[in-house]
């Protein structure tokens, strides 16, 4: 597979392995990733959380690490990028509020570039209005969006991910082998 130049919108209280983890894997194969966040520049850093599964009615929420941004929001050019990322955490609750994130949302789907959400990254494709009639899946709690969104809510395993067209979805972290793997199919088709 060539490699890709793949844009990452993320912002504070990302989800940890949902941004790391994709980031440093599509690094490791080769492909550019650039991460980015609305009102910050590369070199500073988002704050991530950590949301485990404990057997309570729904995730814990810890402090995790600084990931630090390595390109400009303000800077980038959307139609310069293969792919797109959104990873979950609380991030995309308040990135669905700017409208430029929702501008740069809609140009992956209107080009049919492939696309890869993870959990609460439902929330962003919702307010992009791009999941109308999409199988997509997300975090459970996420899911009246989706369908208030036109989509259709794919209850999976939270160890599974969906591919429709051009959009990879998963529900949470422990989905990465899926939801890597079939991003990386769709990158290389």
């Amino acid at each position: 597979m060539s490699a890709k130049k793949i844009l990452m919108i993320t912002g504070d209280f990302t989800e940890d392995y949902e941004t790391m983890v994709p980031f440093q894997t599509l690094l490791a194969v080769g492909h550019k990733v650039h991460a980015v966040c609305p009102g910050k520049k590369a070199g500073e850093s988002v704050a991530t959380s950590i949301h485990d599964f404990e057997g309570d009615q729904t995730y814990s929420e810890k402090r995790g690490h600084n990931f630090t941004l390595n390109a400009t929001f303000a800077e980038i050019d959307v139609a310069d990028y293969d792919a797109l990322v959104i990873p979950g955490g609380r991030a995309p609750e308040y990135l669905r509020l700017d409208k430029d994130v929702i501008a740069a949302v809609r140009h992956f789907f209107e080009a049919g570039k492939p696309v890869a959400a993870i959990c609460h990254g439902a929330q962003l494709l919702a307010a992009a209005r791009v999941i109308e009639g999409r199988t997509v899946s997300a975090y459970p709690a996420c899911r009246p969006e989706v369908e208030l969104a036109g989509g259709t809510y794919a209850e999976i395993a939270i160890d599974g991910a969906v591919t429709d067209g051009n959009l990879v979805t998963a529900p949470a972290w422990p989905a990465h082998p899926a939801w890597l793997s079939q991003f990386m199919t769709a990158l290389a088709a």
